[in-house]
């Protein structure tokens, strides 16, 4: 018998990582939280190494863990699917799909992708997670992620969708009080700034816009308010706290109503990179590969249309 023969193991395994916590796994799985020890202990002796650091407070993967996770969950899957294929309403899409996003772009724009997609298959269920550090969660047993960004990450496989247009954009309150109208980008520089932090999001210092000739112009700026979101720093552009690069996805409706104002609107921000991304596998769930392709329609339509 190998490691990998039993699943109702490796589904004790999945179930412990994803609840953090033996106990919560144990309530899940319906068995005794000794019980459900036992079962980790047997894979580890199967395994000859340690899956699991476990202390009073947390608990994290170790190496051999993060790969064994990722073998259980494709058996997992690949079981799953198997026993679909046997019933007769095979064209009914079913299941859990575990999905994280960056913050904002989660929050917002891919909630609501998440909600069209189980409106158009309502046996799915879908957990939608967000952090701005996005790689661990696939580590953490998220099956697929939708993320602004850059990724560096070679191990996972990356789908690109259409780049996210930003634009510069302050208040009237902030322009009114400035006084100067503003000819070139390098007059931008001792403005107050905000500031988005995150190496995938770009320097939080400086600032690379393009004029409609893409011709290349690099401002140094001083942050007067770093955050990790663009909602939040479309509120203090809101009240004219400083410049913002952001979306035109966030920003439309401000545009129009006036809220907000592009500053030399002949100049663009760098354009910020999106992507599908989940594990290398040797084979998707049916849920989960039906959802990349929604997923790549859905967001292909709305960042060209920019809304």
């Amino acid at each position: 018998m190998t490691v990998f023969d039993d699943l109702s193991l490796l589904r004790a395994f999945v179930c412990i990582v994803e609840s953090g916590n033996i106990s919560v796994a144990a309530r899940k799985l319906q068995v005794t939280q000794p019980t459900l020890s036992r079962y980790l202990q047997t894979l580890e002796d199967r395994c000859g190494a340690v899956l699991l650091f476990r202390d009073t407070h947390r608990m994290r993967l170790s190496s051999t863990g993060n790969q064994f996770l990722r073998e259980a969950q494709s058996l997992l899957s690949a079981a799953e699917e198997a026993e679909l294929r046997l019933q007769d309403d095979q064209a009914t899409l079913r299941g859990h799909i575990r999905l994280f996003s960056t913050i904002d772009f989660g929050q917002s724009v891919v909630s609501r992708l998440a909600a069209s997609f189980i409106q158009a298959n309502p046996a799915v269920t879908i957990n939608l997670a967000y952090s701005n550090r996005p790689m661990h969660m696939l580590e953490e047993g998220c099956e697929i992620g939708i993320i602004a960004g850059t990724v560096t990450d070679d191990t996972i496989i990356a789908h690109p969708l259409p780049a996210i247009k930003r634009y510069l954009v302050a208040s009237p309150v902030l322009l009114k009080k400035h006084k100067a109208t503003v000819s070139k980008p390098i007059e931008l520089q001792s403005w107050p700034w905000l500031a988005l932090s995150g190496f995938q999001f770009g320097e939080e210092k400086e600032v690379i816009i393009y004029s409609a000739e893409q011709k290349k112009q690099r401002l140094e700026i001083t942050p007067v308010l770093t955050s990790e979101g663009v909602t939040s720093q479309r509120e203090a552009a809101r009240m004219g706290l400083g410049i913002a690069v952001l979306p035109e996805w966030l920003i439309a409706e401000d545009i129009v109503s006036e809220r907000l104002i592009r500053i030399l609107p002949e100049w663009h921000a760098q354009d910020l990179p999106a992507h599908i991304v989940y594990p290398v596998q040797r084979r998707l769930p049916l849920r989960v590969s039906n959802f990349i392709d929604f997923a790549s329609t859905y967001m292909t339509k709305l960042l060209k249309s920019g809304k």
